[in-house]
């Protein structure tokens, strides 16, 4: 299987091949492609070293898989250009998750959705990933009838540049090359994205739109606040969800702890709950705070953590490369 890993040297980049090799996927010639400021610099994978190179050269050696996370740019001119070759681009940007002919994809609830027409999937928006996880059994259980979601989201999600910034303004610097419009140090900022003319972000859109189309319901009531907050690694997501029938919310803990890709970690009386502090490097989603919203009928509140880097992208990534393996999705070899 040749996999090339394209953006190989950033943070999701380099939890892609973290994740390959956990999850000991069956690689035999690993082809790291980066910007041309890369270009000779090697990178170790499985005890050896490799060089990155550019998608010219990627595209000549006809991998089989491509595992993209270079943004939505780069992904939008190269991703067709590795499809044409019968490659399977998996991608982690924004490029191609609105098209109606590119699957949207979290394994635990829909990786049937790809079939072996498709050559490019695309991976979800990384607060979403996490939500949905959470969400999904209760759907199909009770039905959803509206979420009210509110992010936590690291700066980790903007990459280098968010952490960069954080750390120099807790070490009393101005930001070299901000990637917020505010300081983020002691800061929140309720903005991620670009606003819309009703006021709403691109990153609150995302929520929106991918929660429908990753589980086939577009009735469901969705509203959103995004927003960025100083915390290193790990997005949390507290979420209020209306469902169509009435439950009990034992049954509902015991739904999530029954869900693939789930820890619950509910014990409030003794301080247990989820916090990205403890989310970081793992491939799960934790879930707590499980408690019924008595304001309103069949209404139930969740507070979800996972870290961004991980299922929120990589891991997420990786698992749906390995369900199109199981499948026989993916390109003979």
């Amino acid at each position: 299987m040749k996999v090339a890993v394209i953006g190989a040297t950033g943070l999701v980049g380099q939890n892609m091949i973290d994740v390959l090799n956990k999850e000991n996927f069956p690689v035999t010639d690993f082809i790291p492609v980066a910007s041309s400021a890369s270009f000779g610099k090697t990178i170790p994978f499985r005890g050896n070293e490799y060089t990155i190179i550019s998608h010219e050269e990627a595209l000549a050696k006809k991998p089989h898989l491509a595992l993209f996370s270079a943004g939505g740019d780069v992904s939008r001119k190269w991703a067709p250009q590795y499809a044409a070759q019968q490659c399977v681009v998996i991608d982690n940007s924004s490029a191609w998750r609105t098209n109606p002919d590119v699957p949207l994809v979290v394994p635990e609830i829909n990786i049937t959705s790809i079939k072996d027409i498709h050559t490019i999937i695309a991976n979800p928006n990384c607060s979403t990933i996490q939500m949905v996880v959470a969400i999904a059994p209760i759907h199909r259980q009770y039905g959803i009838k509206r979420l009210v979601i509110s992010t936590y989201q690291s700066v980790t999600g903007s990459g280098v540049k968010g952490m960069r910034q954080l750390k120099e303004e807790q070490e009393g610097r101005r930001a070299s090359l901000p990637a917020y419009p505010h300081p983020i140090h002691e800061n929140i900022i309720p903005h991620a994205g670009e606003f819309d003319m009703e006021g709403y972000t691109s990153e609150e859109r995302k929520l929106e739109f991918e929660t429908r189309k990753i589980l086939d319901d577009y009735e469901i009531g969705i509203t959103a606040t995004v927003v960025r907050v100083p915390v290193l690694g790990g997005h949390s997501v507290s979420v209020n969800i209306q469902t169509e029938q009435a439950f009990q919310t034992d049954d509902i803990r015991r739904l999530l702890k029954a869900f693939q890709g789930i820890i619950v970690q509910d014990d409030p009386q003794n301080n247990q709950y989820p916090m990205p502090l403890f989310a970081q490097g793992l491939d799960q989603v934790l879930v707590g705070r499980i408690r019924r919203d008595s304001s309103m009928p069949n209404a139930l509140n969740l507070w979800i953590v996972s870290d961004n880097l991980r299922k929120g992208a990589a891991t997420n990534a990786v698992q749906i490369a390995m369900g199109m393996l199981k499948m026989r999705l993916l390109p003979k070899f």
